[in-house]
């Protein structure tokens, strides 16, 4: 009797899965997609290379038809499930439930071409319950969603691979234009002009420390002589004035010195009293979009980041499946946080009935769950066994899940009017406004974009004294205060994915992609977890909103995701909408064809900023200034200065470029002169920011000592001391207990900590942002060396298996997306089934990365073989005639049969 065979798309997922199941059921993995469309011209079957379209990747002649080819890196794992399928007499796809695992399947069935049964099991959470449902309710493959995944995918194909070659012209190599990806662009640099165009406005009020009753508590000027006072909202942001429409007071400092001085001596009295009573209810469990929002703003942990630690929760049993739409709670998931609510906090904290919450998300789709904890009964974050990332981003799910089946929380929102006499100015009204919470009900576990709940609560209550109408409190003290209007703020990654939920644009699940892919790219850098876009990003965008306006505009993609939704259910047919988007005279591809000649590079890689004496353009290393000047000669020459990496469009204003430009056409100030060598040390400004050097380049001393700043540090504020500091690094610390010497310096990642133990083996740490690379004494070194080494990804090793006798660095043992690894230097070796961390030895280990080492040479060898006879046949053979083209099918009539079709020429291909 055969077995039956289940594919899952990770080994994590397979492994949790595996032990739910009968022990006539083999689980295997597909390590993700199996197939796709060719990523570059080495992935093109031979077949196909002559072909204009080959390059893209669909047949834009043939009724867009994919290409499908299976990666180098995936034909070992095909190979590994055609054996496994061998002697099942049962296939089950288990892929995840959204329309990307729905297409993993549907690639998988058409690989692996199955003789035997073949079912589709679905489920959004890895627990036995789940397991055991999903077994009893098989069902057949949805074409539907595999369509709406294709249609999706080609679309995409089409923008980027169109776009993307136009920006190469006439931009810079290797840039990318993107379906979602341009508009999120749009976006950054949207909020970035405005930055720019900011004009800040000045205002001053008062605060008044007053005291009722031995109660001390705040009020702020309101009103003066009956007018009220100007806030910052008041201002217009292009001009720094107040807005037209504002009829308000404008208090200048004199004004606001001169009745801080009157109020001083004045007679305080309240003249009202309001306590209005007001619920809080809590929000909807997670979806996909808000848990990146809030892990963003509450552990600060990137799209990517929360995607990938969600996504090891979900295969190892903790959640639920964790790409959705849906706020929805099932039965049991109600009963098992209401069970947490009277367990943990008592009834009198459960909401009256169990509460569902309506999903409100433009273009909601994916029918599951809300992302929860897995199971009929959740387990508490400390009885979980998880720490670090895992623990944090689990114990947010728990609060969230428990928190919206818990009592709406009551406050009373307080405000009193008090009066006070402000000499010949008049009368001054102020405003003390205060917050009492009655009942904290949700609060007590979860309050959103607040990690410490208990915290939060007394962060909330601000509570005022028993005041009534005719009562004098003294005060205490009167503050004059000027503040300056700020400018908008930058997107950090939540803000980004709030605004393309709100807009309707891409899907929640690949925001995270999308913001890696901008990143990447240099479109944009994250810093102090806002997104920063770079001068590129000007240029590109520029370039499109000119050109092809409706490429970047937030309602033309919307309504593309929209249509995108609708052939998903059929609404839509999918061969007209892509016809339509590509072909004809007012299509994509007619477009680029028809504007390419129109686009002029140089200008399309000038960024003219308003205020600046010179233009901004994009070079093959970077941004750079460019302005024209009058030479010693008396004619006209181009003076060009690089722009260093961490100057943001918003930051570049006069005074900073003519700085640039002086120091590029006058050459290097000196701060100082090193009294060791005589040299003079200068701060100068490159490509990848500000550095040091001593001494000047010269035929004697063509590369002089540099020192590059560390990150935080403003080149306004060097000194000499520090710059000799920096310059003679690396640093002696002392020794370590352990032997050898350690030292302090500055590398390509920052400041670091080395032990150099001997032999050529050397430990490296870095310097914590607390630190400081000029002062960091021994034991601190000690201390940081002593700490775990991370692996990729910024991952802690689980253990350190040791040091194999003759070899020079420790075997480390990690747990990555694919499942658990070993790693010793470059090298990394995944464990084989059935092996786990704690039976895992050193000896094993290093077994299994000799012979990942020897794959990887024989591999390069055979590459480097290939090339060389390649390289040699070509030398010695005339050009061949070139083939006619085979000759092609005629198209599929329906999409189903497309699909078919395209799936045997695959194969064929592949197996070519």
């Amino acid at each position: 009797m055969g077995h039956t065979l289940v594919i899952v798309e990770s080994p994590t997922k397979a492994r949790t899965i595996r032990s739910f199941l009968p022990k006539d059921f083999r689980v295997e993995a597909s390590m993700g997609h199996v197939r796709d469309l060719p990523n570059n011209a080495s992935e093109i079957p031979a077949a196909y290379k002559g072909e204009k379209w080959a390059n893209l990747g669909v047949n834009t002649n043939q009724d867009f038809e994919p290409l499908y080819v299976v990666p180098k890196d995936k034909k070992k794992t095909v190979k590994e499930l055609k054996d496994a399928l061998k002697g099942a007499d049962k296939l089950l796809l288990a892929t995840d439930e959204d329309r990307e695992g729905e297409s993993i399947s549907w690639h998988l069935l058409q690989l692996l071409s199955p003789k035997v049964p073949v079912k589709r099991m679905v489920f959004h959470e890895i627990t036995k319950e789940a397991i055991g449902r999903a077994l009893d309710q098989t069902r057949e493959l949805d074409m539907e969603l595999v369509h709406a995944q294709e249609t999706r995918r080609i679309l995409d194909r089409l923008v980027g691979y169109t776009l993307s070659p136009l920006l190469w012209k006439k931009v810079a190599w290797g840039l990318s234009a993107g379906r979602v990806q341009s508009v999120a662009v749009r976006l950054l640099v949207q909020r970035e002009r405005a930055r720019r165009a900011f004009r800040s406005g000045s205002y001053w009020d008062l605060k008044a420390q007053l005291q009722h009753g031995g109660t001390n508590f705040e009020a702020k000027l309101s009103h003066l002589a009956g007018e009220r006072i100007a806030n910052g909202s008041d201002f217009d942001e292009s001009t720094g004035g107040l807005k037209g429409s504002a009829t308000v007071k404008l208090l200048a400092e004199a004004e606001a010195r001169t009745l801080q001085a009157s109020l001083a001596s004045a007679s305080w009295s309240v003249a009202g009293v309001e306590a209005k009573p007001t619920v809080r209810k809590p929000v909807p469990p997670f979806t996909t979009s808000t848990l990146q929002q809030e892990a963003n703003r509450k552990l600060r942990l990137s799209a990517r980041e929360t995607m990938r630690t969600a996504q090891g929760l979900y295969e190892r049993g903790f959640i639920t499946y964790m790409r959705t739409d849906s706020v929805n709670l099932s039965e049991q998931a109600l009963q098992a946080a209401r069970s947490c609510v009277a367990a943990m906090y008592g009834k009198e904290y459960l909401s009256p009935s169990p509460r569902q919450f309506t999903t409100k998300a433009r273009n909601a789709q994916e029918a599951h769950e809300a992302i929860r904890p897995a199971g009929e009964s959740f387990r508490t974050p400390n009885d979980s066994g998880l720490d670090g990332k895992d623990l944090a981003l689990y114990e947010l799910i728990w609060k969230r899940t428990v928190a919206s089946q818990m009592a709406e929380a009551r406050l009373t929102m307080l405000s009193v009017e008090l009066q006070a006499d402000g000499g010949a100015q008049g009368p001054a009204s102020f405003r003390a406004s205060g917050k009492r919470i009655d009942f904290p009900g949700f609060f007590r576990a979860y309050v959103e974009g607040s990690d410490d709940p208990d915290a939060a609560l007394e962060g909330q209550e601000v509570l005022l004294p028993a005041l009534g109408v005719g009562d004098k409190p003294s005060c205490r003290g009167v503050e004059a205060l000027g503040h300056q209007t700020q400018p908008p703020a930058r997107y950090s990654e939540a803000a980004l994915v709030k605004m393309l939920e709100k807009e309707g644009i891409g899907r929640p699940s690949t925001y995270a992609s999308i913001i890696g892919t901008i990143a990447d790219r240099g479109y944009a850098t994250l810093q102090n977890n806002s997104l920063t876009p770079s001068f590129t990003a000007f240029a590109v965008t520029a370039l499109l909103e000119e050109h092809f306006p409706d490429l970047v505009d937030t309602s033309f993609t919307a309504r593309m995701e929209s249509s995108l939704d609708e052939i998903s259910t059929g609404k839509e047919q999918w061969l007209p909408y892509l016809t339509q988007f590509f072909k004809g005279d007012s299509g994509l591809e007619t477009q680029v064809q028809q504007r390419e000649g129109d686009i002029d590079p140089g200008v399309s890689r000038t960024i003219a900023l308003e205020g600046l004496p010179c233009v901004v353009r994009i070079g093959r290393f970077g941004a750079y200034l460019e302005t024209k000047r009058v030479a010693e000669d008396g004619t006209e020459e181009l003076l060009k200065a690089t722009l260093p990496q961490e100057i943001t469009p918003a930051d570049l204003d006069a005074d900073r470029a003519d700085l640039i430009l002086k120091q590029k056409a006058d050459g290097p100030e000196s701060i100082g002169e090193d009294p060791e060598t005589g040299e003079q040390i200068y701060l100068l400004f490159g490509q990848y920011g500000p550095y040091l050097q001593r001494g000047q380049v010269s035929d004697e001393n063509p590369k002089p000592k540099r020192a590059s700043l560390p990150k935080g540090v403003n080149p306004e504020a060097m000194n000499l001391e520090d710059a000799l500091g920096l310059l003679r690094l690396p640093r002696l610390l002392g020794e370590h207990p352990d032997g050898g010497k350690i030292q302090a310096g500055l590398g390509r990642f920052g400041p670091y900590v080395m032990h150099d133990k001997g032999k050529g083996e050397k430990d490296y740490r870095s310097i914590k942002a607390e630190d400081d690379v000029l002062a960091i004494g021994l034991s601190r070194a000690v201390e940081l060396l002593a700490m775990p080494k991370k692996g990729r990804g910024g991952r802690t090793a689980l253990k350190d298996l040791g040091t194999p006798e003759g070899g020079d660095e420790a075997i480390q043992l990690f747990d990555g997306p694919y499942g658990l690894y070993v790693k010793q230097g470059k090298v990394n070796a995944s464990l084989p089934e059935g092996t786990t961390a704690e039976t895992i030895s050193l000896e094993q280990a290093v077994e299994l990365l000799a012979a990942k080492a020897s794959t990887a040479k024989t591999s390069r060898a055979k590459s480097s073989a290939a090339k060389s006879t390649t390289a040699k046949a070509k030398a010695a053979k005339p050009a061949a005639a070139k083939k006619p083209p085979a000759a092609k099918k005629p198209p599929a009539t329906t999409k189903t049969g497309r699909l078919r079709a395209s799936a045997v020429r695959v194969i064929k291909a592949a197996d070519r």
